[in-house]
This record gives structure tokens, sequence and C-alpha cells, in this order.
């Protein structure tokens, strides 16, 4: 993410909470560049949100209450969410840095969140993505994390299927 400015906005996402409680809240916030015609793009990563990666174009509405609520994704960025749950070492912040160092060997950036031991992933399209798919693969096997996509693209569905 870069950092914060004055046409930076919070916009809030409504999420599905299923039967286990998951994800933990049903409304995520992200920071978003307010482009000025009633769309924003997104400036960092969702931990929950399905379907939206960072740099996408979104609609975005204001409530009565001033309250700017995304829409419809009206450009996408062409960059990947993954999104793991660190098991390794019970989710420290140490095996949550090691993780981020990892993957940011292989083009992405991310940040971690200690109070559900997860690590964000944004994938760019010009990161590694056969070896990331690889090493998100042989993490899960090894019983480092469990990972989700959270968005993706053809070539990274193209990736996982190769």
């Amino acid at each position: 993410m870069t950092s914060i400015s004055d046409d930076h906005v919070k916009v809030h996402f409504r999420m599905d909470v299923d039967e286990d409680g998951w994800p933990p809240a049903s409304v995520e916030s992200l920071w978003a560049v307010d482009l000025g015609d009633g769309t924003v793009r997104l400036d960092n990563t969702p931990w929950f949100v399905r379907g939206v990666a960072s740099g996408d174009v979104i609609k975005a509405d204001l409530d009565d209450d001033g309250v700017l609520w995304a829409g419809e994704t009206v450009q996408p960025s062409q960059n990947c969410t993954i999104q793991l749950i660190v098991l390794k070492d019970d989710g420290s912040a140490a095996a949550r840095q090691s993780v981020l160092e990892l993957f940011h060997r292989l083009g992405t950036t991310g940040e971690g969140i200690e109070r559900y031991r997860m690590v964000a992933l944004d994938v760019p399209p010009d990161a590694d993505l056969p070896r990331i798919w690889k090493l998100l693969e042989h993490g899960e096997g090894q019983g480092w994390w469990h990972w989700e996509e959270g968005c993706v693209t053809a070539a990274w569905r193209s990736t996982a299927t190769d």
C-alpha cells in the first residue's frame, strides 16, 4: 500500500458470514483513492473480501450516514489476492514475517495481521506465478499454512492447471 494521503477514503464491503462465523466480520473496510467520478481505486490488500484486489477500480456510493459502500468492479487491476492463515509456530509474528519475505522474493507484497494469524498477499501480474503457486501448495502440504484465493485472474488460473 502507498502512504495514505488526502485523496484516500475508506470503502466498506458487505460480506456474508458462514455458519462457522467466517469471515469474523460482516463488513471489511479498505483504503482506496477517490477518483472523483463515483469510483475508487483500491489501495490495500483485502483480508476477507472476495473478488477484489489492490488496484481494482470499483463503483462506490455514499449512504445517508456518509459511509462509502463498494459496488461493482469497473476495471480489474489484474492483481490477485491470496489469503493465508499461518499455522507454523502458531502464526507468530516471526512466522508471518518469514512468509511475507518468502513470497516477496517472488514479486508479491502484503501484510500480516496478528489477531487471525493471517497474511494477505497482493500478487501483481508480473510476479512469478508458477513459483508462487508451487510454494503455496508446498507450504500447505508441509502444514505451514492454509491458503485461499481471494481474487484471481485468468493468468493465475492457467498457472494452477499447468
